[in-house]
């Protein structure tokens, strides 16, 4: 006989068994879940986590783009991207040979011989490499095979050789910033002194001279005179910076001498020709320049007797001599033809310039006239028609000039010479509106 609640207890177990057979089937879905999705998302968790709480981050900068810092900065000398390469800077060396130069990153014989075919006509790398002038190699770090190799010939001229696939040459001009500056400065004992407190270029000095050679006596000038100077500023780029070169041209100034001004505006007066005029529009230049040189000093002036430095006579001396470097650039005082440019035993390489029926001129010494300076040729004031030497009876280096007015040689400085020509009428408008902007910049 079966027992009542027998019967209730196997009921009581199917649905137990039912229960926990839909248990199982729940647990291992849950388990599948966590299997697949569970380390995905938990993963995800703690990399923002970390992500979030990483020193300098905050939470809301998850989606800012990531910078490239791999790739350098690009660095540019001559034009050239220089950023993936190594540069060695030098200076030419007394007896340097280019080829000697050329050996030492690596150049060939016959790369060389190419080099010398193909610059020509641009430089002349043999004979023209000047003693202090820089030059730049650029090549590869790993290998050192040289890319690049640039000379400057001056401060903004340079030439580049470039060794990249078949070697070329060719020749660039440094890009020229310019800046404008207003300069003003009171004389103590002497204008280059004065110039030389204010920290300026002492070409300045120079400049005013050769300006206000006809209009002021330098030699006379006395405490309490002074200046004011509206000029150019020159600069280039040196290897990322600002590098300064000089001054350019002075666009105006003024001088005060003895209680008064003397003004000079610098104005274009024949197209690409420009020179200094008076506040009026006449010209401070005269028909003859005060010198034939740049530069110089006066070493002996006209004499009708003085003691000769090589022969030790006593006899007039009836020139002007200037001392200056060897190769100083001559120029003629004034335009006029060429009457004769040769070598004679006493004169050395000499130049005679005939300007007109009264007034003649003579450069002599010269260490050479310049080429094209022959008999017959025509020339502008300020053409260079040779270059200071010491050929002939001379001790130095230096220009002799010579003055001749109506066939007699007489003291330039001592002349009562023709002015130069004042502004032209179809230009004194312009001019004059000119004059005053540069009246204004002077007195900023």
């Amino acid at each position: 006989m079966r027992l009542p609640f027998l019967n209730n207890s196997r009921k009581f177990n199917v649905k137990s068994k039912k229960k926990a057979l839909y248990f199982l089937i729940l647990l291992i879905l849950f388990a599948c879940v966590l299997l697949f999705f569970g380390p995905f998302n938990f993963s995800q968790i703690i990399e923002k986590e970390a992500y979030n709480n990483s020193e300098g981050k905050k939470k809301n900068d998850i989606n800012l783009p990531n910078k490239d810092l791999s790739k350098p900065k690009t660095r540019e000398e001559y034009g050239i991207d220089v950023s993936l390469f190594k540069v060695d800077k030098k200076k030419i060396q007394k007896n340097d040979l280019f080829g000697k130069i050329m050996y030492a990153y690596g150049v060939t014989d016959r790369q060389i011989l190419d080099i010398i075919s193909k610059s020509k006509h641009i430089f002349n790398f043999e004979r023209n490499l000047i003693p202090g002038n820089s030059y730049t190699a650029i090549y590869e770090e790993l290998d050192s095979n040289i890319q690049y190799f640039i000379y400057e010939i001056d401060l903004t001229n340079y030439v580049v050789i470039d060794f990249r696939e078949a070697i070329s040459v060719y020749k660039k001009e440094k890009q020229i910033t310019t800046k404008l500056k207003v300069t003003t400065g009171e004389i103590s004992s002497s204008l280059s002194e004065a110039v030389s407190k204010l920290n300026v270029s002492d070409r300045i000095a120079i400049e005013l001279s050769e300006i206000y050679a006809w209009s002021i006596d330098f030699f006379r000038i006395q405490k309490g005179d002074g200046f004011r100077v509206y000029y150019e500023n020159k600069y280039i780029d040196s290897s990322g910076f600002e590098k300064y070169i000089g001054i350019g041209k002075i666009l105006a100034a003024e001088f005060m001498h003895k209680d008064k001004s003397f003004y000079a505006f610098y104005y274009e007066d024949t197209k690409d020709m420009g020179e200094y005029f008076d506040i009026n529009g006449n010209t401070l230049r005269k028909a003859f320049l005060k010198a034939p040189l740049n530069y110089y000093r006066i070493s002996s002036r006209y004499s009708k007797n003085r003691k000769h430095p090589v022969t030790g006579q006593w006899k007039g001396h009836f020139g002007t001599d200037y001392a200056a470097p060897t190769g100083t650039p001559i120029m003629t005082t004034a335009s006029g033809t060429i009457d004769f440019a040769g070598y004679s035993k006493y004169n050395g390489n000499y130049v005679k310039v005939r300007h007109n029926s009264t007034y003649s001129t003579q450069y002599l010494h010269m260490s050479k006239i310049k080429s094209g300076i022959s008999k017959g040729v025509y020339v502008k004031q300020g053409d260079i028609i040779g270059f200071v030497g010491m050929t002939g009876l001379a001790t130095g280096p230096h220009v002799c000039y010579r003055f001749w007015k109506n066939g007699v040689q007489v003291d330039p400085y001592k002349q009562d010479l023709p002015p130069g020509l004042p502004v032209k009428e179809e230009n004194k408008k312009e001019f004059l509106m000119l004059r005053d902007s540069l009246i204004k910049k002077l007195n900023m």
